[in-house]
């Protein structure tokens, strides 16, 4: 997009043409503008006194959050210090963060919110093909593709330019989506004869699983494909075989006939050159079994032979502002820049040495992002806490639980634009730049490494981390010259940093992307062309071949049950975006949002006593969020739907389960089980069933 005007005042947006949204912007776009001059933007450091929080000059507040940050460091050690980041940072922040947090404070554990999107499906993308990119191709090629099977994705909702390359599948009768309800993107494949895949919240594995069964037996495997590009199929299909589509139906409740045709529909597009594409979303993604179920829906793609091809393919869709890149620099604590592994060799002398510490002073792995937030103001957990650009206490799940460590804190500091519900919590606030306040790169769900021009004029009093990370890093001891403070400075270190990498920027300078090449990493020199479609010769697999990965369901963590009969299931909706700390600012989104609800049958509504339009405590093991019933005939009367993002009492994930993918460290935010009743008077915010 284009920004107008040079001030917060006066911005306005322009979409423009461009390969991903053609020119089309959703709701969230549009009103973009609108964020940068909210009421309650942050321009002046806030601290806590006697239980407020109070103005303060950038000094005093700096000096606060050092002098601290020290003495836990001296009483407790380096870990005592944790750092959760997000992925809506840049490029650069996010690996000037990384580099902050191993470097200037020694602390392995440092994590972000990216945790919670893509990470089982990255996951499930390293063990099959040694490599994750959200899209390992363009997203442009969906666009030409007549069939396309979406798991887990609301794209005409979280994502309205995204469904333009979807529409040549759905004007086709080849668009299916697998998803508990009956959504917006639905709609779209149904309105064309595309096919509905109502599935069982937390049954998407064994969904994956019978399609794969129906394409082996039904003869629409590619032999030849399998036997000359993967390696792994026939214990692949010890397991996949004892999917028959009857015990497929009966687990996940998808008939067997539209089993049948979302198979057929993909084989037919596929042999007739007319494309074909399977796509992963978080509805797939997010369960304690997320990376299994990407592992199987991956096996699907490859028995297909649709992997490493012009006009097939599978990809995740990405979905936070900078999703894919920043998972890519540093800020997972499992990682380091490039997408390097953090206990390889190689990569820890790379990165000490570009540095300048010692590799023994390098920090080995830390806690993912949910057992950090679980360790805090534990006996050995973190003890203070620096967050940039994530609102946990509404996005992290069972949100009451995550509330109470976060007060267990000796310091928390955040770091934001407007005081989010974690910002209000805080004892020091430092006030940043938005988006149109500062330059940086972004990589989208394509590979595709974006430039972010400075649009409008910053300020007063606000700093962008890098000012912050720089001043802090000096304060603790560091010299002046190891942290940068222009973003164009940091990303030429960043280059150094991912040379040899997975994720190689090394290639990529400023001036190719502000003269408009398009460079998809990796990017490995100057004469590059970059890399838009991945694995056309060979996977990144040590015998060049894709791997199979044996799976099998298990279920969700905690089925339903006579105290907690229903399933309920996460998402979003149009105008809202992750925890709503900025579009909830803006009246237009918030007033065609309205207030929080809960989506459910009227049938399942009434046996429990609730109509329409009445206030209902949803109640899990973990705590109580109250909602406005929305009845919706197409609901499956086993589940019941709630968006999460909005604050206080209506938290969603004050009820959602923290169990982890034992890979990926995601938890299950997917599926849990509850009940509603009629909402009590009174009732304490998260309260325990």
């Amino acid at each position: 997009m284009t920004v107008t005007g040079t001030d917060a005042a006066s911005a306005g947006i322009e979409a423009r043409q461009f390969p991903t949204n053609k020119g089309g912007l959703c709701q969230k776009g549009w009103t973009a503008a609108e964020v940068l001059r909210v009421p309650g933007r942050l321009t002046t450091p806030l601290v806590r006194v006697d239980g407020e929080l109070v103005p303060t000059t950038w000094d005093a507040a700096l000096d606060a959050v050092a002098t601290t940050l020290r003495r836990v460091r001296a009483e407790h050690g380096a870990d005592a210090v944790g750092i959760f980041g997000a992925g809506g940072l840049t490029n650069e922040k996010s690996y000037m963060l990384g580099k902050f947090a191993r470097v200037a404070l020694g602390t392995s554990n440092i994590d972000y919110n990216g945790r919670f999107c893509m990470s089982s499906a990255a996951a499930a993308g390293n063990k099959s093909f040694g490599l994750d990119r959200g899209l390992p191709f363009p997203l442009a090629d969906i666009g030409s593709a007549r069939a396309v099977l979406v798991l887990g994705g609301n794209v005409a909702e979280t994502m309205p330019p995204f469904v333009q390359h979807l529409r040549t599948a759905a004007d086709a009768g080849g668009l299916v989506v697998a998803d508990p309800r009956r959504t917006a993107t639905v709609d779209r494949a149904l309105s064309a004869g595309g096919v509905h895949l109502q599935l069982s919240p937390g049954t998407d594995l064994a969904l994956a699983l019978g399609l794969v069964h129906l394409a082996v037996v039904e003869g629409y495997a590619d032999r030849d494909y399998i036997d000359s590009r993967t390696e792994g199929f026939d214990e692949f299909w010890t397991a996949a075989a004892q999917w028959w589509p009857e015990r497929t139906e009966r687990v996940t409740g998808v008939p067997v006939a539209r089993l049948r045709e979302t198979v057929r529909l993909l084989a037919q597009s596929r042999d007739a050159g007319t494309g074909a594409y399977v796509l992963t979303a978080r509805g797939a993604e997010q369960h304690a079994s997320g990376t299994d179920t990407v592992s199987a829906v991956i096996g699907l793609s490859l028995v297909l032979g649709l992997c490493g091809r012009h006009g097939t393919g599978y990809g995740c869709i990405t979905g936070q502002g900078n999703g894919q890149g920043g998972r890519e620099h540093g800020q997972k604590a499992d990682q380091l820049p490039g997408y390097r592994k953090i206990t390889d060799p190689a990569a820890r002398d790379h990165i000490s040495a570009l540095w300048g510490i010692e590799e023994s002073a390098l920090p080995g792995a830390g806690l993912s992002a949910y057992e950090l937030l679980d360790a805090l103001g534990t006996p050995g957990g973190p003890r203070a806490l620096m967050v940039h650009g994530s609102n946990i206490a509404v996005s992290a799940p069972r949100a009451g639980h995550v509330v109470d460590r976060l007060a267990s804190l000796e310091m928390l500091v955040v770091t934001d634009f407007v005081l989010s519900e974690t910002a209000a919590m805080a004892d020091v606030v430092l006030p940043t730049l938005q988006w149109a306040e500062e330059e940086g790169t972004m990589t989208s769900l394509e590979g595709r490494i974006l430039r972010r021009r400075r649009a409008v004029d910053v300020p007063e009093g606000a700093r962008g981390e890098l000012d912050i990370l720089a001043d802090l890093a000096v304060r603790l001891g560091q010299p002046a010259d190891r942290f940068p403070r222009e973003a164009r400075t940091v990303f030429e270190e960043l280059r150094r940093a991912s040379r040899g990498g997975i994720a190689d920027y090394s290639g990529v300078t400023y001036e190719r992307l502000d003269a408009g090449e398009a460079l998809h990493w990796p990017v490995p020199s100057e004469t590059h062309g970059g890399t838009p479609r991945l694995f056309l010769d060979r996977f990144e697999t040590p015998t060049g071949r894709a791997r199979f990965v044996t799976v099998d369901q298990v279920g969700p963590t905690e089925p339903a049950d006579a105290d907690f009969p229903l399933l309920a299931t996460t998402g979003r909706v149009l105008t809202h975006y992750q925890s709503g700390a900025q579009t909830r600012r803006v009246p237009s989104l918030s007033e065609a949002a309205g207030p929080m609800f809960v989506q459910v049958h009227p049938d399942t509504a009434g046996r429990a006593g609730l109509e329409d339009g009445e206030d209902a405590d949803v109640v899990s093991r973990r705590g109580t969020v109250v909602a406005r019933v929305r009845c919706d005939a197409s609901m499956r009367l086993d589940t019941v739907f709630l968006p999460f993002h909005f604050a206080d009492a209506a938290r969603a994930n004050l009820v959602t389960n923290p169990a982890l993918d034992p890979t990926s460290r995601m938890p299950e935010f997917k599926v849990c089980a509850v009940r509603i009743a009629a909402h009590r008077v009174g009732a304490t915010e998260g309260e325990t069933a």
